[in-house]
């Protein structure tokens, strides 16, 4: 049989939002499945410096910044970040309206001061909101935006309280960035983020089955949120969280228990990963 390949997605699947411990019956999944010989990835939104502090766990790989940076062992697949001047463009026009931003480079993430209040009024449990609200109060470390130095960004996270705030960001920038946007609640926010149309995370998944010359039928991708959709349509078999969206779950071969609830390791041991 040969080897399967395994990608995850960090917040909300293999951790709890916002947060960088998996539970430790995540840890022995993939330590089973890496030495059953298949190889795990991380397959995230996260830019490098938000997922660094998992890398402890001794990853194959993986697909960052939503499928903006690709790496397998040492060797980096793709690198893509925006152009300096989409980088402006989109932030003049969605400060000009209003909107929250946060932007990640390979490094650094910066976000608007006043974003911690604004988040301080959500409401729980949009896996997005948990992991910027605990991001702001310490964990990843987000810098203000003031502070941005021109470097290469790979993606802009958004907040607003109305779809129309985004309409000018849209007109300008809608034909070469994808605005994927999270299950809106009936009372919160909308939040997404603009991811360049030249990759998503499941061009990541594929770039990584080329390199290893691994049919996509023995890929398997575990998510929780609509920005592991294209994730999820291209892995050979596609799980979702049971904390997840609703809608990701109606695209998913299988739901899984929660992240919480040992989800990762029910579901390897299901699939036979080990």
């Amino acid at each position: 049989m040969g080897k399967k390949l395994i990608f995850l997605d960090i917040d909300g699947t293999l951790t709890e939002p916002g947060a960088n411990i998996p539970p430790q019956s995540a840890i022995e999944a993939i330590r089973k499945a890496q030495a059953a010989g298949n190889l795990v990835f991380l397959c995230t939104g996260r830019n490098y410096a938000m997922l660094k502090p998992l890398l402890r766990y001794e990853f194959d790989g993986m697909v960052a910044g939503a499928g903006g940076y690709v790496t397998c062992g040492d060797e980096v697949l793709f690198d893509c970040p925006m152009e300096d001047e989409q980088t402006q463009t989109a932030l003049e026009a969605l400060h000009k309206n209003g909107v929250f931003c946060t932007l990640e480079t390979k490094e650094v993430t910066y976000g608007d001061e006043n974003l911690g209040d604004f988040l301080s009024g959500q409401a729980e449990g949009n896996s997005e909101i948990e992991r910027w609200r605990k991001a702001l109060s310490s964990e990843l470390n987000i810098h203000p935006m003031s502070e941005y130095d021109g470097a290469p960004a790979y993606k802009i996270v958004i907040m607003c309280l109305r779809m129309e705030q985004l309409d000018e960001a849209r007109a300008l920038l809608e034909k070469d960035f994808n605005f994927v946007l999270q299950d809106i609640p009936a009372h919160g926010c909308i939040n997404g983020e603009l991811i360049n149309r030249k990759y998503d995370k499941g061009r990541g998944v594929q770039r990584v089955a080329e390199y290893l010359g691994v049919p996509l039928s023995d890929t398997y991708g575990f998510g929780d949120s609509m920005n592991d959709l294209e994730m999820i349509r291209t892995v050979g078999t596609s799980v979702c969280m049971a904390n997840g969206s609703e809608s990701l779950k109606k695209e998913s071969d299988l739901i899984c228990p929660a992240v919480s609830e040992d989800g990762l390791y029910q579901a390897f041991e299901q699939l036979g990963l080990f």
